[in-house]
């Protein structure tokens, strides 16, 4: 705390940090803002006709806006540092103002819309530079400045589920033992939670596949949305998750942990080694995750978005006739 001197006033200064977005998936992201900047009816002539003294206002404006893309992460704190795929403004003249459009695109781990914002922004003031001389300032003003459109990440591709049903089953000889506490498994179960699962059973057994086979039987019984394991999927003697599992996928679906080992080996080098799968058993969602906390919540992390849409959107989870062997 500091005290600003010759008052008695207190000012608390806290850490400033960026956000860690390390575990957010990488998608295509684009933004588009608007605004406009009014000029009267002679200044928009002015603009149409080149009549200018500065130049060409429209086309100086685009540059300074493209410009300031590049500069965003420089100007404001808290923006990550991300390319910037595509970039392009748009100008329309109205009877007394100009109006300003940008849209941004990347493939990031985190949104654009400050980029874009700050394009129109730049490009509003570097046409406010070069008017200047021939509007007066009453006239001149730089209004409306908005995010008009935002796709891509979590805005696009749900990470919360609506409603369902998972259970997490955890796999190791040491947690079952009492030897060690268990924290891949918790954090899969509160990590579903928070994505709005209701969280139906949480249970640890030891890397044991006729333990495992009775339990997923059971477990499917009961059909749940999502089942969960956690552990097993190395190269051990004692890991055998997979070959527990994969007998009882009526549909496998690779590409699940495919993104999840893409998404692992960008953050480490050792995940190309689980052996992970997932697929359908009848109407559930049965997925194996490694038995690292790490690894989990990263597994987690990747595939969540393709989760939230299996069961909501194509709807896995009602009811199938036959069973799922």
């Amino acid at each position: 705390m500091r005290t600003t001197p010759g008052t008695t006033t207190a000012i608390t200064i806290t850490d400033t940090s960026m956000r860690d977005i390390t575990l957010k998936p990488t998608t295509l992201r684009s933004a588009t803002a608007s605004g406009r900047i009014r000029l009267g009816a002679e200044g928009i002539a002015m603009v149409r006709e080149r009549r200018v003294d500065k130049g060409d206002v429209v086309e100086c404006a685009r540059i300074a806006g493209i410009m300031a893309v590049k500069q965003t992460p420089n100007w404001l704190p808290h923006c990550h540092p991300i390319p910037v795929l595509d970039a392009h403004l748009d100008f329309e003249p109205e009877d007394d103002a100009l109006a300003i459009r940008a849209t941004v695109r990347t493939i990031a781990a985190t949104g654009i819309e400050m980029e874009a914002l700050t394009a129109v922004s730049a490009a509003a003031l570097c046409v406010y530079d070069m008017m200047k001389p021939h509007v007066d300032t009453g006239t001149l003003r730089i209004d409306g400045i908005h995010l008009a459109e935002k796709k891509g990440g979590k805005t696009q591709f749900g990470r919360k589920a609506k409603a369902g049903r998972a259970a997490v089953i955890v796999l190791s000889d040491t947690v079952a033992a009492g030897k060690k506490p268990d924290t891949a498994g918790r954090s899969v179960a509160d990590g579903l939670a928070d994505a709005g699962f209701d969280i139906a059973g949480y249970e640890v057994l030891p890397d044991e596949p006729e333990q495992l086979d009775r339990r997923l039987r059971a477990w499917l019984e009961q059909r749940p949305d999502l089942i969960v394991t956690v552990g097993g999927t190395g190269v051990g003697a004692r890991d055998r998750t997979v070959e527990t599992v994969q007998p009882l996928l009526s549909t496998e679906l690779p590409g699940l942990m495919e993104a999840a080992r893409g998404f692992g080996q960008a953050r480490t080098p050792y995940a190309m080694l689980s052996r992970g799968i997932a697929g359908l058993a009848g109407g559930t969602v049965v997925c194996t995750f490694p038995g690292s906390r790490k690894g989990a919540e990263e597994t987690l992390a990747a595939i969540l978005p393709g989760l939230v849409h299996l069961i909501e959107v194509c709807r896995f989870s009602r009811p199938h006739e036959g069973g799922y062997t």
